[in-house]
């Protein structure tokens, strides 16, 4: 008689918000992520003296056996102005390699956007692929006459309303709040 194990299903990860001591684990998928070349993207610059918005900063991690607790994606958001509304800046989304294609990005950046609506933030933008950011609703147009700081590619800029007429009046340069 032959008796074969099967092996568990795989638990989805858990979403949570990002504590200190996270931290670390998330500045290393970051770099895997983006490489030493995030330093020069203007998105950088918003983020350079600023904090991140503790109560709208998630990261994700894995149940898998073995593996428990690991950093596996991280999603920040930070405060900003575009002229003189406030905004919430998402940046960066990143996500283990090994763990891509099953929806772990859009997760986060749900989450992400749910907790800033919960607190009291009017709109998200971020730069970013329209197509991925599009199938969670950031568009180009509500952000096409707000500005990044640097060389950026204004067609990237994106901005998802978080309350009705929230991406409404975006115009200026994008600096920290």
């Amino acid at each position: 008689m032959s008796s074969s194990a099967v092996a568990p299903s795989p638990l989805p990860p858990s979403i949570l918000l990002e504590r200190p001591e996270h931290a670390r684990a998330v500045e290393v998928l970051v770099d895997r992520a983006f490489g030493p070349g995030r330093f020069a993207k203007s998105s950088e610059r918003l983020r350079e003296g600023n904090r991140k918005l503790d109560d709208c900063s998630f990261v994700a991690l894995s149940n898998e056996w073995g593996h428990e607790g690991r950093v596996i994606g991280s999603v920040r958001l930070w405060p900003v102005r575009v002229g003189d509304k406030a905004v919430a800046f998402l940046g960066p989304l990143a996500v283990d390699a090994d763990e891509r294609k099953h929806g772990l990005g859009q997760a986060l950046v749900e989450a992400a956007c749910a907790a800033a609506a919960k607190a009291g933030w009017r709109a998200v933008l971020l730069v970013g692929d329209a197509p991925y950011f599009g199938r969670i609703g950031f568009s180009a147009e509500p952000a096409a006459r707000a500005t990044m700081p640097g060389p950026a590619d204004q067609r990237r800029v994106l901005v998802k309303a978080l309350v009705e007429g929230g991406d409404a009046g975006l115009v200026g340069a994008i600096r920290i709040r």
